[in-house]
């Protein structure tokens, strides 16, 4: 049986990640074994975050509603209640960045809502 060789593969094992810790400091881009752990980190850290991203996002966008809503008279929970029982069906994005760039647009939304 002939021998097999593995060195090209490692080493195409360790270009490779060596690459993806381009940037990083210290011996954490240089050096494999340091380089492989802080990756596992990064990578983890990065999975996780993406999801605390969208959970970010919907609180501000929560709070940006509540905000002019109370301007307007009407409390964060009854509006979004009054939005479903008028079946008006804007997600919270929306209604966030109609709040902030055309505020005059959600005061008549919030009028929608107010009449009963």
């Amino acid at each position: 049986m002939s021998r097999v060789k593995r060195g090209t593969q490692s080493k195409k094992r360790k270009k490779n990640l060596l690459k993806h810790a381009k940037g990083f400091q210290y011996g954490r881009k240089s050096k494999y074994k340091l380089a492989k752990d802080a990756l596992r980190h990064a990578w983890t850290y990065a999975y996780r975050d993406r999801k605390v991203k969208k959970r970010t996002f919907r609180n501000l966008w929560n709070l940006q509603i509540n905000s002019l809503a109370r301007q307007n008279g009407v409390s964060y929970s009854r509006f979004i209640n009054g939005l479903k029982n008028k079946k008006i069906e804007l997600d919270r994005k929306i209604l966030a960045e109609l709040a902030n760039e055309h505020p005059k647009i959600f005061k008549y939304i919030i009028d929608e809502v107010k009449s009963k």
